[in-house]
């Protein structure tokens, strides 16, 4: 039965618990068992006009955040945020989270990462028979993949594959009149510094959610690209000043209902501690676009 305009699936994002006990697959069983290989998540530390990165900091990570934001603030709103607290807070594990009901990687129904395409940095649009472009405020998103087991140095070569809904709530390849879509889907390579960074739009707020984007973890683009075992798997949470000021533009209506409905702690995927290792460092405005940042430990 199609879902009324505005309104989320009523799968989308119960819990890991659910994702386990309905989705027996290959990809999902190696979430599972390989929970020992998970990533440990630290925000980045730049200056920013909305909103501030979570998690516990040490009078070395204070300093290097604050050398950070001095040499960030003469930049752009929307620049690449900058590393600061990866060091210090190496080896904390991120939760291992849910991927969602709607994760286009064949855990559950359709595939992307088999697609000629999927690998790009721009996100916005639809690829292979269509080209339609999600609409919103442009958000740049920068993951730095470190490796945990050899001192936190850059995991070079490793492969990210994010995705999100759209600013309705809605996700390409599952929702009503978005089955034939993929857009806010994609695959980047690490480079030699560990870094990913995609370019998309602010993803709206559904009921029961705190606005998120979802990415797994790969050892390497081939491993991404056949679906083969993840390293990690988890979500990022948006700062509640960047989502306020998104969502009073125009476009995220429905947004600006759903989001004053759920808070960090009662969400039921960061409610366990906050997403205090989950939520992302945010910089810039509506007119300028935003950027967000967070060091992934794995």
């Amino acid at each position: 039965m199609p879902q009324p305009p505005h309104e989320p699936h009523p799968n989308h994002d119960r819990g890991l618990e659910f994702d386990l006990s309905t989705l027996v697959s290959r990809r999902s069983l190696g979430m599972f068992l390989g929970a020992g290989t998970a990533a440990a998540l630290a925000a980045c530390s730049p200056a920013g006009t909305s909103g501030t990165g979570g998690g516990p900091t040490s009078a070395a990570a204070t300093s290097a955040a604050t050398a950070a934001a001095t040499s960030a603030a003469a930049t752009s709103a929307s620049a690449t945020p900058t590393l600061t607290r990866a060091i210090a807070e190496c080896g904390v594990e991120i939760p291992q989270e849910t991927a969602g009901p709607f994760p286009g990687d064949g855990s559950n129904g359709p595939n992307v990462l088999e697609a000629s395409g999927v690998v790009r940095q721009d996100i916005t649009s639809s690829f292979g028979t269509s080209t339609s472009t999600a609409e919103g405020v442009p958000l740049t998103v920068t993951l730095t993949l470190l490796d945990n087991a050899n001192g936190c140095t850059p995991l070079a070569g490793a492969a990210v594959y994010a995705w999100h809904c759209d600013r309705e709530g809605k996700y390409s390849m599952y929702d009503s009149g978005l089955q034939n879509e993929n857009y806010l889907r994609g695959v980047q390579e690490a480079d030699a510094n560990g870094q990913v960074t995609f370019r998309t739009v602010y993803p709206g707020a559904y009921n029961g959610r705190w606005p998120h984007i979802h990415f797994e973890v790969f050892e390497s683009m081939n491993n991404a690209t056949a679906a083969g075992q993840v390293l990690a798997v988890s979500q990022i949470a948006l700062t509640e000043a960047a989502c306020k000021e998104v969502y009073g533009s125009a476009g995220y209506e429905s947004s600006a209902q759903n989001f004053p409905r759920t808070t960090l702690k009662s969400d039921n995927v960061f409610g366990d501690d906050g997403g205090i290792y989950q939520l992302a460092t945010m910089t810039g405005s509506v007119a300028a676009g935003y950027a967000a940042g967070l060091n992934v430990t794995v």
